[in-house]
């Protein structure tokens, strides 16, 4: 079973802890602790071999001998359930369809969402449902309102946009808060927003990355999960970059879903603690 918490850092947590899991006779097989203290905060991750059905005893034992903000997850490594969103681009989409093929994603696709059907006959190819929501001709709102009841007919623990190019609306995203991942094909902070190869092109750098975040209502400013970047020079045009940053855009995504479908990834306000 795996066992993540975050709360207010005080004398004493660990021992705490461990306690519980000594009385509940659970073995630790390991053990990541991180105290940020700037702002006094303590966050644990233990994988414990022991009876996952006590999970629920085990939440009201901590909860009894832990801080009263403590955010606590008892869970037996479930597998995840996850949606993607994409627009036409293949490369991240394909890489996430043959690793649920093969299992091991760490996840099961329940579906893919796109609002354009170039997408649509590779799902087909392995047996993933497609479903084609156009933004075309709509307000925002019906567009939305139409992802939404697609959703619906799902239980998706993340919903993953692997190259989405939508701008969701802070309603939206406020229904799944915390549960929606994106790939930002920059390294985050800069080039933030559409074209940000034109825009790394232009100013003329010698590096180029991609980022995996949380989306918030801050544009491509959500907590930020993973990051690569990969040197370029002047002998690269723009197609070379965007060419170049396919690459490593599928692999930050890939990465970030590993984490966080492992849960190993904590988010406290706009930052992450990531245990690798």
């Amino acid at each position: 079973m795996v066992i993540v918490i975050q709360c207010k850092d005080q004398v004493g947590l660990v021992a705490a802890i461990t306690g519980v899991l000594a009385k509940a006779q659970i073995n630790i097989v390991s053990m990541r602790e991180h105290v940020d203290t700037v702002d006094n905060r303590f966050f644990v991750r233990i994988v414990a071999e022991g009876n996952s059905s006590n999970a629920v005893y085990l939440q009201q034992q901590f909860q009894a001998v832990l801080p009263e903000d403590a955010d606590i997850k008892v869970n037996p490594i479930p597998e995840k359930k996850i949606a993607v969103f994409v627009t036409k681009e293949y490369h991240c989409l394909s890489d996430i369809l043959i690793r649920n093929h093969f299992k091991t994603l760490g996840a099961t696709v329940q579906c893919v969402i796109g609002n354009h059907a170039t997408l649509q006959n590779i799902c087909e190819r392995f047996d993933i449902p497609f479903h084609l929501v156009s933004h075309e001709q709509k307000e925002k709102t019906d567009f939305e309102n139409e992802l939404v009841n697609i959703i619906s007919r799902y239980t998706a623990d993340y919903l993953v946009l692997a190259k989405f190019m939508r701008i969701l609306s802070p309603g939206f995203i406020k229904k799944f808060a915390g549960r929606i991942i994106n790939i930002h094909h920059s390294f985050l902070p800069a080039f933030i927003g559409a074209n940000p190869y034109k825009q790394a092109f232009e100013r003329g750098v010698k590096l180029i990355g991609a980022t995996a975040h949380f989306v918030t209502d801050d544009l491509d400013e959500g907590p930020i999960i993973a990051q690569q970047i990969i040197p370029v020079n002047h002998s690269f045009t723009a197609p070379d970059m965007v060419k170049a940053g396919k690459e490593i855009e599928t692999a930050v995504l890939a990465k970030a879903l590993h984490l966080v479908l492992n849960d190993k990834v904590f988010v406290y306000r706009n930052k992450t603690v990531v245990f690798e």
